[in-house]
């Protein structure tokens, strides 16, 4: 299923993009994914905070 998500707030820490949206239940969640070719990391948080701090220490795998 795929999710069809308006973000806000969009903002790039280094390779990671970070942008804020609503989740199905109208909660706000915040989204961090990385957009380096072949990476594949995004992860959903319940904080800007959290969603910043993990785009800042996130490390690619593939170089």
């Amino acid at each position: 299923m795929t999710a069809n998500r308006r973000f806000r707030n969009v903002t790039r820490i280094g390779p990671v993009q970070v942008g804020t949206s609503y989740d199905g239940r109208g909660r706000e969640k915040h989204t961090a994914a990385c957009t380096a070719p072949r990476c594949g990391f995004s992860s959903d948080y319940d904080s800007r905070a959290a969603a910043e701090l993990a785009a800042r220490t996130h490390r690619c795998p593939v170089r």
